[in-house]
């Protein structure tokens, strides 16, 4: 009678150092299944895969992530956020002021802050964004739109950001100086909240497929921010008895109101082409219809003096 091999006899593989290779192999090529490929890569594309992941649906991770790639960086809103910096310092160094904290005549003579009585001078309606009222105004500004608009740019590139972030901005002066027609603007906020509030509808609207668990904190963190922002900007406006130029606080929701309709539109229309989508054409229509509108009123109408 031949030798019986006991392992064998009890089922067990006569290898087991190959067994345990093969069970080792298998489990990593279960987690690289289990984990997107961007895992596996380089930090520019871990960093795409999250970005993914806040930014798309489920559905258009995967197109993004084929073509997402860290050249060209998101030049628009690094250089104008560079600008605003540039301005800021300018105001604070070259032209020293009391304090830091609230920048005082400098600013409100610069040819760069909206002026109800100076409007005739159209490159205020958007230059005004350059021009910040202290420290915490322009490093909150910065710290929002670097967080928001980075991420976004990689997603949806310069053009489209660029172009909801000055459409905000363009619409929170003209909504200023209707709605409130007597107060100055400085501060990028309209343009910042354009930003949020094109993020904020295509969160809302693609809740279940971006991260659902996740989705009641990013839109819980927005709301908190907004409602923290629009209250100090109601302080300073109303409550406030520094002297000086009073600051509206209408740009803010100017500029919320052409994130949710325009942003909304560029912000979901991701590897789709908007001429071809009747949201672009009704959003672009009422926004060039509000532009002709506060035009005139600004000409014919408006109680500020001229």
């Amino acid at each position: 009678m031949g030798r019986v091999d006991l392992d064998e006899e009890a089922g067990f593989p006569i290898n087991r150092d190959q067994q345990q290779q093969e069970e080792e192999e298998d489990e990593q090529q279960q987690q690289e299944e289990d984990e997107p490929a961007g895992e596996q890569k380089g930090c520019c594309d871990r960093f795409h895969y999250h970005v993914s992941r806040w930014m798309l649906p489920e559905d258009l991770r995967e197109t993004y992530l084929e073509r997402a790639n860290c050249l060209p960086p998101p030049i628009f809103i690094i250089l104008i956020s560079i600008g605003e910096l540039a301005v800021f310092i300018y105001y604070a160094v070259w032209k020293p002021q009391k304090q830091w904290v609230t920048l005082d005549q400098g600013i409100w003579n610069s040819p760069l802050t909206y002026k109800p009585e100076m409007r005739q001078e159209a490159w205020r309606f958007l230059s005004y964004m350059f021009v910040h009222a202290g420290i915490q105004h322009i490093v909150g500004n910065l710290v929002l739109q670097l967080l928001l608009g980075i991420p976004l740019e990689l997603v949806h590139k310069g053009f489209e950001v660029g172009m909801v972030y000055l459409g905000g901005v363009l619409a929170g002066s003209l909504a200023s100086s209707i709605f409130d027609p007597y107060s100055a603007l400085v501060g990028a906020s309209g343009g910042v909240y354009a930003l949020i509030g094109g993020y904020l509808m295509n969160a809302l609207v693609n809740f279940r497929e971006m991260i659902p668990l996740l989705g009641i904190f990013r839109i819980l963190v927005i709301v908190i921010i907004v409602v923290t922002d629009v209250g100090f900007a109601l302080y300073r406006r109303f409550l406030s008895t520094e002297a000086g130029l009073k600051v509206s606080f209408v740009a803010h929701i100017g500029g919320g109101v052409a994130g949710m309709t325009i942003g909304y539109v560029f912000f979901t229309n991701y590897n789709q082409k908007l001429l071809k989508d009747p949201r672009f054409w009704f959003c672009i229509v009422g926004y060039i219809v509000f532009l002709i509108f506060a035009a005139l009123f600004n000409i014919f109408l408006s109680p500020a003096p001229h």
